[in-house]
C-alpha cells in the first residue's frame, strides 16, 4: 500500500521572486516546507543564478500547470559582449574571445532576425533530453553531442540599455522553451564578438509579476503561520489565458465525476478549450461542444 502523503491540503499558487544561486526545485521544497503543504510544483524553471518569477502551484494548481508554461513570459537579461562559455552564461568557462565590440546600432540590426518564430538550439548544459539523457550530463561527462533546433515564438526583443562597451542590456517576450541563453550566444555569433549571459531576471510569467513575489526572507519570516497563507492565490489565475464557461449545478456535479456536463451559453466556440466554473470556483478544463464542457482536467475543490 503506497504511503499517504503527509501535509495541508492547499490549492492555489504562491509567487516567489526567486534570488541567485538556488534551484528552483529547492524553492519549491522552501515553500512547500513553509506552508506545510502536502503536495507543489512550479511553472517553468529558471536557471539557478537566475532571478525573479517563480510561480509555485500547490495541490490542485498543479493541474494549471501546463496553461502557465505554455504562457507568454518576459525576460531582462544583460549579454557579455566579447566572449562565449561552454555554459552560455558567466558560469561556465571562456571558450573564445574578441577584441570585437558593435556598435548600438549594429546590435540593434542585429535583433531583427530574432523576432517572431525562430529556430533554436538550446545550450549543451540544459534539461532538453539527447536520446534519454539530459544534455547537461552529457556536457559535464565530456561527451560528444548535438542538440536539435527546436522552434521559438519571441513576440519582442529590444535593447534597453549599453552601459558600456562590453555589456548590452536587453528584455525579450517569448513562448515557451525559449532558452535566454541561447540568444545571447547567437546575437554575439551574429555580431561577430561571441557573448554570454551575465545576468537573467524573469519579469514576468502569463499572469504573474516577479514584483509581487514573496522573497525568501519572507516567507522564512511567516513560514508556518496564517500570515503566509494570505499570499496564496486562487487556482483560477492559473486559467487566465483560456475562456471562462459557467455550469449548472447538475453540470458541476457531472464534470466532477469527469463527465461532459451542461454549461451556460457564452461566447466560446465549438473545440474551443475552456474552464468551467460553478459560484466562482474552477470545476473543470475541456473542450466546449455544443453546450456542453467534455472535461480533460477536473479540480477537487
Amino acid at each position: 500500500m503506497a504511503r499517504k502523503r503527509k501535509g495541508r491540503d492547499l490549492s492555489g499558487w504562491l509567487v516567489v521572486d526567486k534570488p541567485a544561486g538556488m534551484t528552483s526545485t529547492a524553492v519549491v521544497n522552501k515553500v512547500r516546507w513553509a506552508l506545510e503543504a502536502k503536495k507543489a510544483g512550479h511553472a517553468g524553471t529558471l536557471d539557478p543564478e537566475a532571478t525573479g518569477v517563480l510561480a509555485v502551484a500547490l495541490g490542485e494548481a498543479t493541474k494549471t500547470v501546463p496553461y502557465i508554461t505554455d504562457a507568454l513570459k518576459a525576460y531582462a537579461f544583460t549579454v557579455r559582449l566579447g566572449k562565449a562559455t561552454n555554459t552560455d552564461d558567466a558560469e561556465g568557462e571562456v571558450i573564445a574571445e574578441s577584441d570585437i565590440r558593435p556598435t548600438d546600432e549594429e546590435i540593434k540590426s542585429a535583433l531583427g532576425p530574432f523576432i517572431g518564430d525562430i529556430m533554436q538550439v538550446p545550450p549543451k548544459y540544459s534539461a532538453v533530453k539527447i536520446d534519454g539523457e539530459r544534455a547537461y550530463k552529457l556536457a559535464r561527462d565530456g561527451e560528444e553531442f548535438e542538440v536539435a533546433a527546436r522552434p521559438l515564438w519571441v513576440e519582442e526583443l529590444v535593447m534597453t540599455d549599453r552601459p558600456d562597451a562590453d555589456h548590452v542590456e536587453l528584455e525579450m517576450t517569448c513562448g515557451k522553451g525559449g532558452y535566454v541563453r541561447a540568444i545571447a550566444r547567437d546575437l554575439g555569433q551574429a555580431l561577430g564578438c561571441f557573448g554570454h549571459v551575465l545576468r537573467l531576471r524573469r519579469i514576468w510569467s502569463g499572469p504573474f509579476d516577479a514584483e509581487d513575489g514573496l522573497t525568501l526572507a519572507q516567507i522564512d519570516e511567516m513560514a508556518k503561520t496564517p500570515a503566509l497563507d494570505e499570499y496564496i492565490r486562487p487556482l483560477e489565475q492559473g486559467l487566465a489565458d483560456l475562456p471562462e464557461v459557467k455550469c449548472t449545478a447538475d453540470g458541476a456535479a457531472k464534470l466532477r465525476n469527469g463527465n461532459p456536463g451542461t454549461v451556460l451559453p457564452s461566447d466560446a466556440e465549438y473545440g474551443d478549450e475552456c474552464w468551467a466554473s460553478f459560484e466562482g470556483r474552477a470545476v473543470a478544463v475541456g473542450r466546449y461542444k455544443s453546450g456542453q464542457l467534455h472535461p480533460s482536467r477536473v479540480f477537487n475543490l
